[in-house]
């Protein structure tokens, strides 16, 4: 009985002290260690200079040249919490989840599945040379016929929700969360996409200049170690 009696008090002791999950952030406020930078137009003119800087404490996706900040490292069952902001003109840019192989459409994007940050569209679903599954697809993507995954096709699925986003110029709040192969987005509290099927489960994450300044407070990922840490 004794040893009945230390065992589940061991058991008992050992789940009081089982570690909250780990969270990293992945800017840390000071400079670009852990990303690194693809801006196709900067391989043939030196005369560029990087669309990604720390300025003021924030990270900041300039408007051009167009590219991509990407993390070295490759992440799977995670939670990433983003603030970002259009600080004066709304306009576009967007978070790439699952990212591989650079360049892979229009000699820009690296193969992914995107989470749109536009204006207005945040939470859209973009395929990347990859592709993921969403209730009613019909409705939020168009003709079956005309779905693909590679230029010129229908890549778009729209996002559930309207006016999740705050005015130009305050914070948003935006939650993604990817486990094993399904993909939660939520805006400022509302959840705005949910797929599932996704053809990748794992890969870099990647930020975009493309076109808009948008100015990032913070980017956090929180691994998910068991289903009960989902939302």
């Amino acid at each position: 009985m004794k040893k009945i009696a230390s065992f589940l008090v061991a058991a008992i002791t050992c789940l009081s002290c089982a570690s909250p999950p780990q969270t990293t952030d992945l800017f840390n406020g000071r400079d670009l260690e852990g990303w690194h930078v693809d801006v196709p137009a900067m391989d043939s003119d030196s005369t560029l200079s990087s669309p990604f800087i720390v300025r003021d404490g924030f990270l900041v996706s300039l408007a051009e040249p167009l590219g991509h900040l990407i993390t070295d490292a490759i992440y799977s069952n995670y939670r990433l919490e983003l603030e970002y902001r259009f600080a004066a003109t709304p306009g576009n840019c967007g978070v790439l989840i699952h990212a591989s192989t650079p360049r892979a459409l229009y000699g820009m994007f690296p193969r992914s599945i995107e989470v749109q940050m536009m204006h207005e569209n945040a939470g859209d679903f973009w395929c990347i040379v990859e592709d993921i599954s969403v209730p009613d697809m019909v409705g939020r993507r168009g003709p079956e016929a005309e779905w693909g995954i590679t230029e010129g096709k229908k890549r778009r699925i729209v996002n559930l929700t309207d006016n999740s986003e705050n005015p130009v110029g305050e914070w948003n709040v935006m939650v993604v969360e990817a486990l094993g192969n399904t993909i939660k987005v939520w805006v400022n509290g509302d959840l705005v996409n949910h797929g599932t099927e996704a053809t990748a489960s794992e890969g870099q994450i990647a930020i975009q200049a493309e076109g808009s300044e948008v100015e990032f407070k913070y980017l956090r990922l929180t691994r998910i170690t068991d289903k009960n840490d989902s939302q």
